[in-house]
């Protein structure tokens, strides 16, 4: 698999900004959210829209896009992990085959400090994170305003 990797918006082609959301959205499944949201993580990980940034990760075999993944910088440091791991994603057709571990471990590489993500309990995915090394350290809980 080849990778890009994307640490800013001028390094990234609007043409594939726009095929990063579309694939994001669609390969995400019911994890998905909307294309709106998806685009304010890609726009903080590019450092669009705020200083600390981050990096998106594409993974691609024989020029198909295989894979994605975007990470934000958190801007705090041994409290809370560095990064937070926002999206990942492999196209449905390539599930099964090693790619989702392949860019777990190349996004892992090129993040610097550590790596927090959220998962739900029933994702499949969660599997693969624990093999790499990820631990369920608290629950999170959240409220919202209305």
């Amino acid at each position: 698999m080849n990778f890009k990797l994307y640490k800013s918006h001028t390094d990234m082609p609007g043409e594939v900004k726009t095929e990063v959301i579309d694939f994001l959205h669609k390969h995400l499944d019911q994890y998905r959210d909307n294309k709106e949201d998806i685009e304010k993580a890609i726009d903080f990980a590019l450092g669009k829209s705020c200083d600390l940034g981050g990096f998106v990760l594409t993974g691609r075999e024989d020029g198909e896009m295989v894979g994605i993944v975007v990470v934000n910088r958190t801007g705090m440091e041994g409290y809370i992990p560095e990064n937070i791991l926002v999206y990942i994603a492999v196209d449905n057709k390539f599930r099964g085959k090693g790619y989702g571990k392949m860019l777990m471990k190349e996004a892992i590489n090129s993040a610097e400090g550590n790596v927090a993500l959220h998962v739900e309990p029933d994702n499949p995915a969660r599997y693969l994170y624990e093999k790499l090394g990820f631990t369920s350290k608290y629950l999170e809980m959240r409220y919202v305003k209305s």
